[in-house]
């Protein structure tokens, strides 16, 4: 289809929006994602539009259509394998990978991803617990999850998966052991100090609840 770097990260990023907010995506959420200027989102979605990947009214709201969103699981099996591979081959950290695999994900072949994905053992999840598209586009079956930061306390879950956008984010999850597969209880909330106290076999913490709202638990 010809799609710009560019336009793939457009795609990827509509994808990701949709796993981890329950509103439709709008163009100021696009905006943030991007960190690109409103007019600057509008010309690249509205380009979108033309090429018959994604819907969007004028004002409105954001979605893929059939071929972006086969397009946009393509971008992100790539994106979450290689980010795999970077952690499991080249022994990158979580909080590394993320934007190695965006600088890397436009430039490989897809022999070189259906290589990577044999030699990693076909994954069904990535070091951040999201879930990794099949060839044919499809998602490999998931628990429900809800946000670590909807819990209350003596509330308790598994760590499912963590939103990989900030670095920072997962250093200080990582440094008290929230990762995928750890057990957490949640011992305190004060919502209106906007801190949650939870507890991981490795420590006790007290973290924000936007930080909270990064991880999503299982029961």
């Amino acid at each position: 289809m010809g799609l710009s770097a560019s336009h793939e990260d457009y795609l990827r990023a509509i994808w990701k929006l949709g796993e981890w907010q329950e509103k439709p995506v709008t163009p100021g959420d696009l905006t943030r994602t991007l960190g690109l200027s409103p007019s600057t989102v509008s010309e690249g979605v509205q380009r979108l539009v033309s090429m018959g990947l994604v819907r969007h009214a004028r004002y409105g709201n954001i979605s893929l259509t059939e071929a972006g969103r086969d397009e946009a699981a393509r971008m992100v099996r790539i994106h979450r394998l290689i980010e795999t591979g970077l952690m499991t081959i080249f022994g990158y950290s979580w909080d590394e990978v993320h934007d190695e695999a965006e600088h890397l994900e436009h430039a490989v072949s897809a022999t070189f991803v259906e290589r990577l994905d044999a030699a990693l053992g076909h994954p069904r999840h990535d070091p951040h617990g999201d879930p990794i598209p099949r060839p044919d586009g499809s998602l490999p079956e998931d628990e429900n999850a809800v946000s670590l930061g909807s819990l209350g306390p003596g509330e308790a879950g598994v760590v499912h998966r963590v939103d990989d956008a900030d670095s920072a984010v997962l250093k200080e999850l990582a440094g008290i052991g929230l990762v995928p597969g750890a057990r957490v209880s949640v011992a305190d909330v004060k919502r209106g100090l906007g801190l949650m106290r939870v507890s991981t076999p490795q420590t006790s913490a007290d973290i924000s609840l936007s930080v909270a709202d990064a991880v999503s638990v299982t029961h």
